[in-house]
């Protein structure tokens, strides 16, 4: 086929710099195939920030072996090669893909099954792509191979693993060498890492993948996180449920769950010859709360919350740490309540959201408003009027705080619009953690109702509203946020007191016990090792202050105060020391 010929597949609107990262995922398959001929490709698309490719690879082929495939990409990208497309029928594209031995790309065109079929060439590599791409493979400079990792083809578990190729792309050299940076320094700030030096957490094999094991450290960070949650939301006007892990199979039928997300859900166990599920959502039984007898328009607003246990199927090439697990406890909360209340409970909602991330040390968000496809209306669920107002109210809630925010077309789910934030961490990554989303169907599954002011029956509006995601990833990502260095308020040993010698211990046990007196957590470390290594051993503990304490320090009833990073801050009263970490304590201090 001509090159004129019309183009078949939609076009993809890629930026500059993704068309750059989806052409260096080209040149990276060009130089499997020159390095390890017979090689089979699969698809290797760009991504936030670079590239990957799938591929059966003919050889072994592991991390080592990055900096020779990345200097023969240099070598291929040198040659200046143009990209250039040719389009194909299903019979020539067939014929193509078995010719050279690509059985992979044989099954993308069946399942592609389109009138024709684009295919971009650069040097003496040929792969079948709907683009676009850089005009000369010699704009491809600044890029990094960064792993090798195992992945199913297209994603399905029973099928064969397949060896994925990472790589970061970017325009300039500067930008890539600050991305390289935080990737470094991502690194040292791993959460697994941290969790296991600092007793956190334990994920073992032996108990079951992506299943977690809060050891007294993270456990007791985890109380505090819950505690100020379950704080802020008694200020907020919420009543806390308490709901079970599993309910009858016929509940999650009803719910849509079982017809729309049995991919991850766990099979369904037999109890006296009916069946059960483990929940993978809070939602159905917050709905059973609020359904448990008519209610008037007088009691809406009702705001349930609950930090519920879920669990939920996730391959076991997709666990990563606290980020991605197997079981995990949602911190969930669903709103009941009138049109007329609509705008005051999503404002209430971004209320409650910026005071965790301004309390947890996240100032800086990014917010996305996702809204319906205008073209495709067909395929959501509800009346124009209600997703005019819906969308309408979202917008305004956000316009009315003054939060900038990114609308996003055909985003929103079949059931209503919704609005989501992201944090951005220390390193500048950026987290999804809340969602604010409105509910269009499960009022509507559940037949809810309430008695109006007319005396006539009325639909309620549902939010659906998840602040920090789930405890155990943002944990994780407070980990890496911090590095393992917390606050003052979150430290679970926030005092530690080091007498000079042995003749000082007295004074030490009578320093910390002035400090656990006013509520702080402070221990004695009076090993026998010289002062320099307990100081030294406090800091790779990650204790936010230490105090040395000598003969001079307990004739005159003061501390010579060391702070996490600062080093000595002089010697203080116990009394002022006591104060400025008890104050650091309340206020939350960062």
């Amino acid at each position: 086929m001509s090159e004129e010929a019309d183009y078949v597949f939609e076009t993809p609107q890629l930026s500059d710099v993704e068309t750059l990262r989806h052409s260096a995922a080209h040149l990276l398959a060009s130089a499997i195939e020159s390095l390890y001929p017979g090689t089979k490709f699969a698809n290797g698309p760009h991504i936030d920030h670079g590239f990957y490719y799938d591929m059966a690879v003919a050889g072994d082929l592991g991390e080592d072996d990055l900096e020779r495939i990345e200097a023969e990409m240099k070598a291929i990208a040198k040659g200046n090669h143009g990209f250039r497309w040719s389009d194909k029928t299903k019979e020539e594209a067939i014929a193509w893909a078995n010719e050279t031995g690509q059985p992979y790309k044989v099954e993308l065109i069946e399942k592609l099954d389109v009138p024709s079929y684009r295919f971009y060439t650069h040097g003496d590599f040929t792969d079948m792509c709907q683009g676009p791409h850089v005009k000369y493979s010699k704009k491809i400079k600044h890029y990094k191979l960064t792993k090798v990792a195992g992945a199913y083809l297209w994603g399905d578990e029973k099928r064969e693993m397949l060896t994925r190729v990472y790589g970061v792309a970017y325009l300039t050299k500067d930008e890539l060498e600050a991305h390289l940076e935080q990737l470094e320094e991502a690194k040292k700030r791993d959460h697994r890492v941290i969790g296991k030096e600092m007793e956190l957490f334990k994920i073992d094999s032996d108990y079951g993948g992506g299943l977690v094991l809060w050891m007294p450290n993270g456990a007791f960070i985890r109380t505090m996180i819950e505690d100020f949650w379950r704080k802020a939301h008694i200020e907020a006007g919420y009543s806390f449920i308490f709901s079970p892990h599993i309910a009858r199979r016929s509940m999650w039928d009803k719910s849509g769950h079982t017809s729309h997300y049995s991919d991850s859900m766990y099979n369904p166990m037999e109890v006296e010859e009916d069946l059960y599920q483990l929940k993978p959502m809070n939602c159905p039984f917050h709905i059973g709360a609020f359904d448990s007898r008519r209610r008037s328009y007088r009691e809406l607003p009702v705001r349930y919350c609950e930090l519920g246990t879920v669990y939920r199927y996730e391959r076991s090439g997709a666990l990563h740490g606290l980020m991605r697990v197997r079981g995990f406890t949602q911190d969930d909360a669903h709103v009941f309540c009138t049109q007329d209340q609509l705008e005051a409970e999503l404002g209430a909602c971004l209320d409650v959201a910026q005071l965790m991330y301004r309390t947890f040390g996240f100032p800086d968000y990014q917010v996305e408003l996702s809204v319906r496809d205008e073209a495709d209306r067909e395929k959501y669920l509800g009346s124009d009027e209600i997703w005019d107002l819906a969308e309408t109210t979202l917008a305004k809630v956000l316009d009315d705080r003054g939060i900038p925010y990114k609308r996003v077309t055909g985003e929103a789910a079949f059931y209503g619009p919704k609005i989501d934030v992201k944090v951005v961490d220390a390193i500048e990554r950026v987290w999804q953690l809340t969602t604010v989303q409105l509910d269009f169907n499960l009022p509507e599954r559940f037949d809810l109702g309430y008695t109006g002011a007319d005396n006539d029956s009325h639909r309620p509006i549902m939010i659906h509203r998840a602040l920090l995601g789930s405890i155990e990833r943002f944990f994780g990502i407070l980990i890496e946020h911090y590095a393992g260095n917390f606050p003052v308020w979150l430290a679970p040993q926030q005092v530690r007191v080091l007498p000079l010698s042995e003749k000082f211990t007295d004074y030490a046990n009578e320093v910390r016990a002035a400090l656990t007196a006013a509520g702080l957590r402070a221990e004695v470390d009076d090993d026998s090792e010289k002062l320099g290594y307990r100081i030294r051993r406090a800091e790779m503990d990650k204790v936010p202050y230490s105090v040395v304490v000598g003969g001079r320090e307990a004739e005159n009833g003061t501390v010579g105060v060391r702070k996490r990073k600062e080093g000595d801050q002089g010697a203080m009263p116990l009394a002022d020391f006591i104060a400025r970490v008890a104050q650091e304590d309340a206020d939350k201090t960062q």
